[in-house]
């Protein structure tokens, strides 16, 4: 893969006090790569835009950074778990290219 992508696993998170979101936390080691590389690109909230791969599954989303675990977060929308059988706790491969 490219410089931009990252192919990654990581466990599905349902985030603490806000219902209903699911996230995959982006490992510790790449998040601070993708911050070194691109963090002075980053948009509202620190967001960096992202197209996802996970199973068959393509779409275009943004990572988030999230102080309390020093990583950037990935949202997972409800359509995607649905479509790849994810829940809460599963453990997950996927590949994150950076559109910026």
């Amino acid at each position: 893969m490219s410089s931009k992508s990252y192919k990654l696993t990581s466990k599905v998170l349902l985030y603490p006090g806000m219902a209903g979101w699911h996230f995959l936390i982006v490992p510790k080691k790449e998040s601070g790569t993708i911050k070194e590389k691109y963090g002075r690109l980053a948009k509202g909230w620190g967001s960096l835009p992202v197209s996802v791969t996970i199973g068959k599954t393509i779409w275009k989303s943004s990572i988030f950074p999230d102080r309390r675990a020093s990583a950037y977060l990935l949202p997972l929308k409800a359509k995607v778990r649905k479509a790849e059988d994810i829940w809460a706790g599963d453990t997950v491969s996927y590949a994150v290219k950076l559109l910026v």
